[in-house]
Order: structure tokens, then sequence, then C-alpha cells
């Protein structure tokens, strides 16, 4: 736990591009690749702008030394979206149709972001002010209440009970907000170290992460599926492809399964319907087509969809944010409120 710490701060003190200059990045080398650029003029071009003049040099360096370009874009800490997907550059040779997915794909993912950090920051405002009152409210409120209530036995008895019951409900909320916190640091720092099927498992079991990693797996998949088929390999050797890489490990792992299925003679799309975080439509669609042209089409058609799809349900999800919280934030606020005026309501009946 303490060296991961250590390599995490480490990492997040080196100067690194931002994810929007690295949209610019892309955009820019897109065009000049689109413009009849080769990659190393490219590269001098995008030197000439002073914020990716020093990424631009590195990545021209690495790229010199014999490095690949996905590898040269993760020396510099690219994000791994980008870097996996242009793996398969390495196969299939497509260069700048790869990078215009990359920069769609960091479009959605920027845009989902900044519509994210807009709808939960008044709901972090609201959590800070929940949280100092929950604090003052049993620092000072409470006390308060107990000694106004002492005169009165039957009341006293009362607001014992009601100081109880929201201790332990401030106590039980803060306890489960450490364990939340605590639970996420150490999945970060374990998932690494567990194997895919076992972390596959751990997907299924969240309702909503797991909506998302199918969508994700499924498009991950196709995506790269339909981009090795338009080289004319074999599916077998596409599958190998795959599953040698190891940036996205589900489709590698699915991959090693489907190419043994594929071994003992079993049809492709028998494999892939047993595979969990897998949409059934690819499986319909691997079913439908022997004829690689239109399998490839298909593919490509269903990538788009699903692209349009993940974005939909992003921006749902993000928009179920906000009155979640303050339902949840407005029912904290009712009970206790409901607890307090418990033993008021208590002596009111005795005069």
């Amino acid at each position: 736990m303490v060296s991961y710490l250590k390599k995490f701060f480490l990492i997040a003190k080196r100067k690194r591009m931002s994810e929007q200059l690295q949209l610019r990045f892309l955009k820019r080398l897109y065009r000049l690749l689109t413009n009849g650029y080769p990659l190393i003029e490219a590269l001098k071009v995008i030197m000439w702008d002073q914020q990716m003049k020093r990424p631009a040099k590195h990545i021209k360096t690495l790229l010199k030394n014999g490095y690949a370009l996905d590898e040269a874009l993760a020396n510099v800490y690219f994000h791994q979206n980008i870097t996996s997907y242009l793996y398969f550059v390495r196969t299939h040779g497509q260069l700048q149709h790869s990078l215009k997915k990359c920069i769609i794909m960091l479009e959605n993912r920027l845009t989902s972001i900044h519509k994210f950090k807009q709808t939960i920051r008044y709901p972090i405002i609201l959590f800070v002010i929940f949280f100092l009152l929950l604090f003052v409210l049993r620092q000072f409120v409470l006390p308060s209440f107990i000694k106004l209530y002492e005169t009165n036995p039957e009341a006293s008895s009362t607001i014992i009970i009601s100081v109880k019951i929201i201790n332990i409900f401030i106590t039980s909320f803060f306890i489960l907000f450490l364990l939340i916190f605590f639970l996420i640091l150490i999945w970060r720092v374990k998932k690494h170290a567990l194997p895919v099927h076992k972390r596959i498992k751990i997907y299924q079991s969240i309702p909503i992460y797991r909506t998302f990693m199918t969508l994700q797996t499924s498009y991950q998949l196709a995506v790269h599926f339909s981009a090795l088929l338009k080289t004319g390999m074999p599916i077998k050797n596409i599958l190998q492809t795959i599953a040698k890489q190891q940036k996205l490990p589900i489709i590698a792992y699915y991959a090693s399964l489907m190419t043994m299925q594929l071994t003992k003679g079993y049809h492709l799309s028998h494999t892939i319907k047993q595979l969990p975080l897998i949409e059934p439509q690819l499986t319909y669609i691997l079913q439908q087509h022997t004829q690689m042209s239109a399998l490839e089409k298909d593919l490509t058609t269903y990538t788009e969809l699903l692209t349009e799809d993940i974005k939909f349900q992003m921006q749902k999800m993000i928009t179920m944010i906000q009155p979640i919280i303050f339902a949840i934030i407005a029912s904290f606020i009712i009970f206790i409120y409901i607890t307090l005026m418990w033993p008021m309501f208590q002596l009111i009946q005795t005069i």
C-alpha cells in the first residue's frame, strides 16, 4: 500500500499533459497526417507549439529509437484508452482512422467529465455543509438537549433514546463513508494482482457499473475485431493478436478463450454467447455472417451505434446523480429532525 502511494504521488508530481492538451495534440497530429505529412515531420510541426514542444520532441525521439506510437504516447502519460486503441495500429496500420476514433472517444470522455463536474458541484457543497452540521449537532446541540430535558424524567429518558439513535446514525454514516473510501483505495491497489476472471465476477456484482462494463467490453472487442478484419486476417489470427496485447486484459482473456474453443471446432458465436460482459447483439452479428466483408461492415456499424449508446447512458447516469444525492440528504435531515422533535412531543403530552 505504502509503495503504491509513493509511486502514485511520484507520478502525479511529474509534468504531464492534461486531457484537453492530449485532445489538441491528437487533432493536430490527425490533421497533419491527413494533409500528407509523414509522422516524424508532423511531430516536428507540432513542436512549433510551446505547450506541446516537450512531449512531441520526446515522442519523436522514442519513435526514432524503435518504439511503437502507442508506447511513445504511454511514455508521456497519454490516457490508457488512447494507447490501448493505438496498440492495434501495429497490426492493421490504419493510423489516421485510429486517431480519428481516439479523438471521438476523448471528446466524449471530456464532455462527460465536464457535465459530471457541473452536476456534482452543488451536491458536494451540500454534503460538506451536511458534514459540518452533523459535527455541530453531535458536539453542541445534543448535549444542550440533554440538559434541557433533565428536569423531566419521562422526557429525559426519551431524549436519551433519541440521542443514542442520532449518535448511531452519525457514527454509521461516517463509518460507511470511510469504508467506501478505503474499499476504492484498496481496489485501485489490488485489482491488477487479481486474475482477470475474478475481476469480471466483481464487475458483474455491481449493478450500474456492470452495464457500463458490458457496453465498454463489447465496444472494445467489436472495434478491434472490425479493424483487424480489414487487413484480411483469418478470425483465429485476429483473436491471437487481441490475446497477445496486455493493455485490455478482459478482451485479451476472452480472445484466448475463443481461440481455444475455435481449436476444438466450436463456432465463434457459441463461445462468445457464454461470456459475461458481452452484449447479445454482438453475438447475433457474429452468428449471422460467414463473409468477412459483411461481418466487418456490420461490426463497424455496431461500434458506431454503441458509441452513441455509451454516450447516452453516461448522460443519463449523470442527470440522475443530482436528484439522488439531494433525496439522500433530504432523507437524512428529515430523520434527524423527527428524532429531535420526538422528545418535545413527548414533553407536550405530559403538560
